[in-house]
């Protein structure tokens, strides 16, 4: 039996074995010898990795943790992660200026169908420019497929008093009117230098997708305005009104255009064109009031929105005073901004033009929360 298979033991009753053959008149000294030198060398380390057992045992003890063996664990990327990698942002640059999404897509650790995941910091940048924008942050937005029908309701009878043993009430008589919101494409359009494309991975894409967030955002703002200006001012069957108030800035004329609001009508604001702000402003300087000629309402300040000096009389719209929440802007692709790109057109300028879009419909869906303001008609003399 080989010295490494025995027990201690045992390794001490063969040593103590030996010693007894020593006495022989045959006994083989030098064979002797060599097998108690290797008994030996097999006790002593025995006992020297049984004390660095021991050490182990006490660190363990003290809170240094388990030792364990040393191994490399292999991370498996998520999706989440490799957009936000640099070799994923240069291959989605790439893919912007070539249409080409393979690279991208061999990058994916997951099978992605559809439209390829952008960056996680382009997100960031659309996510920011619709929450900056002060209009179209305060509407109601919706991701529905295909055109958008709004219920409302046009007309009801109100609650009858029904006393014991009379004859009953009459059924309430409800009509609803229906908004039909059809999807369009909302673009815009720059040129660049051929020295803005060779920036290149992550600096390029915030370049392109900082303009042309910031185009197509204002855009739909003005829209969503121009939705509100062209409603009749009552509603019928497929539109809801917004009533109109004629009246020149003066401090009643925001109170009585927002005594036109229902009790629905929660973040009320004054949207107008910063030019009509100190039309307001004189009006209360020349009468020596004291009164906030905006009732205490927040300013929303859009040049889609003529000044009160350039508005046509007598239909123009100066102000709206209203809860924006009475607008929908549905985005049936979502809220992202997608890129085209054509480095063809324009190659002999060394230009690039670069098309951004979104789809998306808009209108106004919310009676009683909205109200206009008119510049009155000249007076006759």
């Amino acid at each position: 039996m080989e010295v490494k298979d025995m027990t201690v033991e045992q390794l001490e009753a063969r040593k103590a074995e030996l010693a007894g053959l020593l006495d022989a008149d045959d006994a083989d000294l030098d064979a002797i010898e060599a097998e108690v030198r290797l008994i030996k060398e097999e006790l002593e380390a025995r006992k020297a990795a049984e004390v660095q057992r021991e050490e182990i045992r006490k660190t363990v003890a003290a809170g240094a943790g388990a030792v364990t063996e040393n191994f490399e664990e292999e991370h498996r990327m998520t999706n989440e992660e490799i957009r936000n990698s640099a070799a994923y942002i240069d291959a989605y640059a790439d893919y912007i200026k070539t249409g080409n999404d393979r690279e991208c897509r061999t990058l994916l650790t997951e099978n992605v169908s559809g439209a390829l995941p952008v960056p996680s910091f382009i997100e960031g940048i659309i996510q920011t420019a619709w929450e900056k924008d002060e209009i179209l942050s305060r509407v109601r937005k919706v991701n529905i497929r295909g055109n958008l029908k709004v219920a409302f309701e046009l007309s009801a009878d109100g609650a009858y008093v029904h006393t014991e043993g009379t004859t009953a009430v009459t059924e309430e008589s409800l009509t609803f009117g229906v908004v039909t919101m059809v999807p369009a494409m909302i673009k815009k359009w720059i040129r660049i230098s051929d020295e803005a494309v060779a920036l290149g991975g992550e600096a390029f894409l915030r370049y392109i997708y900082d303009e042309l967030s910031y185009q197509i955002i204002k855009k739909l703002s003005a829209l969503v305005i121009a939705d509100i200006v062209g409603s009749p001012t009552s509603s019928d069957s497929d539109e809801v009104g917004v009533p109109a108030v004629s009246a020149a800035p003066s401090v009643t004329a925001i109170p009585t255009a927002a005594a036109y609001l229902s009790d629905e009508a929660r973040n009320v604001v004054v949207i107008m064109n910063r030019l009509t702000d100190v039309a307001f402003l004189a009006a209360q300087a020349a009468g020596n009031f004291s009164i906030d000629p905006f009732a205490g309402l927040p300013r929303i300040y859009t040049s889609a929105l003529p000044a009160y000096a350039t508005a046509t009389e007598g239909t123009g719209v100066y102000a709206i005073v209203g809860d924006l929440s009475g607008c929908t802007v549905n985005f049936p692709e979502g809220e992202g901004v997608i890129i085209k790109w054509d480095d063809l057109s324009e190659a002999e300028a060394d230009l690039v033009k670069v098309v951004g879009r979104v789809y998306a419909a808009h209108d106004v869906t919310g009676p009683g929360k909205l109200t206009k303001l008119l510049k009155p008609a000249a007076a006759t003399t």
